[in-house]
Parts: structure tokens; sequence; C-alpha cells
């Protein structure tokens, strides 16, 4: 059987492709759990420095595989069967999971990105587009409600207004308007290669830094001024006099490239700010 997601893992890098391109990536049930485990994996490997998360195929994810609805646990009770009730559930993981991952995720995106493919994607650090890609909220045309973890991840990036918009129409946005809206960092020719190189200059930094410093903006952007401040400083005595921090500072004065022991998290719960 073919892997529904593959990994490839090379200087700090793991190079992430949902991998069922005859159907568009589209989300099965196996997918889902697929992408789950994947990020789960990736997040107990502290070796790895950034990801880098695309598609195989014409398209990055074109959303909920409609095959679904035929599943007879998915049709009587999509949330039954250990799928809900506990918070982020089993559809949300698959988009949620990045935005856990104390390393940065770097989303190339071409063709489409879908309904579910657009939440996977919003759950990255960062999203580099084709020019002709193609995004869109979709649940609406389906009479649904965005599931996958929007309500949590669309609010960093997009005006509520542009957000309800967005997901009361369904409509397909350009890559153009995409950048606009804030809904992709940058488009590029080559979306994949141009996330490599960033993921290996990001990979180039003392890991712990980079992973603190996704955890102060995630922890922090919706919080008071007095909590993001406080954990500022207390994230940065973390850091500040550490053996990685010394080897950064060593290797800039001497030329070189660095040599960092390996991150200290495999999840922001490990951080105990005192």
């Amino acid at each position: 059987m073919t892997e529904l997601v593959t990994v490839q893992i090379k200087d700090h890098i793991a190079d992430v492709r949902l991998n069922r391109p005859e159907k568009m990536n589209a989300l099965s049930i196996p997918m889902f759990e697929a992408i789950t485990a994947t990020g789960k994996e990736l997040a107990e490997n502290k070796a790895i420095r950034a990801v880098v998360l695309s598609g195989e195929g014409r398209g990055f994810c074109a959303g909920l595989d409609l095959a679904n609805m035929t599943d007879p646990d998915f049709s009587a009770d999509p949330f039954g069967a250990g799928r809900g009730g506990f918070y982020p559930n089993f559809y949300q993981l698959p988009a949620y999971v990045w935005k856990k991952l104390p390393v940065p995720v770097i989303c190339a995106l071409h063709g489409v990105a879908y309904g579910g493919g657009f939440q996977i994607a919003m759950g990255a650090d960062i999203r580099i587009a084709h020019p002709g890609a193609r995004l869109s909220v979709m649940e609406i045309k389906w009479g649904l409600i965005p599931d996958m973890s929007a309500s949590q991840t669309l609010r960093d990036l997009v005006r509520i207004d542009v957000a309800k918009e967005l997901t009361f129409t369904g409509r397909v946005v350009e890559a153009d308007e995409a950048l606009q809206l804030g809904l992709v960092t940058c488009i590029n020719d080559n979306p994949r290669e141009a996330a490599l190189e960033m993921a290996a200059a990001i990979a180039r930094r003392n890991p712990n830094a980079i992973s603190y410093s996704k955890y102060l903006f995630d922890a922090t952007w919706h919080g008071d001024e007095y909590a993001g401040l406080r954990a500022e400083e207390r994230l940065q005595a973390k850091v500040i006099k550490s053996a990685n921090q010394i080897e950064a500072v060593m290797s800039e004065m001497e030329g070189r490239p660095a040599n960092y022991a390996v991150r200290e998290l495999s999840t922001f719960d490990d951080i105990a700010l005192g």
C-alpha cells in the first residue's frame, strides 16, 4: 500500500508530502490518521529543526474525500468512534498538529487548497504559494462550517470580516488575492524549492531560540500586554547563556557553521514559565 504521507529527513529538515495524488490528496479517514501521526512523530524527533509541508500531484489538497460520506461510522455519527469530545479532535488534529509542532512549518501550495486542505495550510507558520494556486474555505458548499481548526488559525491571518466573507461564500481565492488578504506569505514559481531553501536557513539557527520564538508569538498574540512581556522575558532567560546560544555567538564570530545540540522541546507543553 502506498504511504499516504511521505517523509524525508535531511540536514534537520523534514520534507513532508501528502501522497494521494490520484485523489488530489483528498482527506479520507486514513488520510486524517496518517497526517496526524506524521505530525506527532516529527514532534518527538528533536533533531528536526524545520518542516516543509506540500502535496504530490496536481494540487496541495482538494479537501474532504466525499467517499467518507459512505463510511457507516462517519455518516451515522462523524464525532463518534472516538473522533470527538476532546480538543483538538480527530478532524482538527491534521491541521492543528502543525501549529503545535515546536519547529517552524512552511507550507508549499500549488494547485488547489480547498476546505480541509485550506485549513491544513492555515495551521502552518508560513505559506508559499505558486502563482496558480487557488484557495477556498469551501465547507459552505456542502452546508457545513469549517471544523478543522480554522476558528483558531484564520483569526491570526485576516480580519474577522474577511474570515466571515470567505466562510459565508466559499468562493475561490487566487494566489494574488490570497497574498493581499494575508492567507499566504509570498508567491513563488517553485514554492516547494523556496520552502526548502527557507527551511535550510532556519535550520542553521539556534533550534531552541526558534522553538521559543514560535511559542512566544502563538501563546501571546491574543493575550494581554503584561502576559506577553512576561513570557518574552522568561523565555529569553531560558535561551540566553545556554550552550546553543553561546554556540550561535561563537560560530558567527568565527565565521563557521554552528554545531547545535538538539532542540529541547518535543511539545510546547514542555514549557514552564514559572
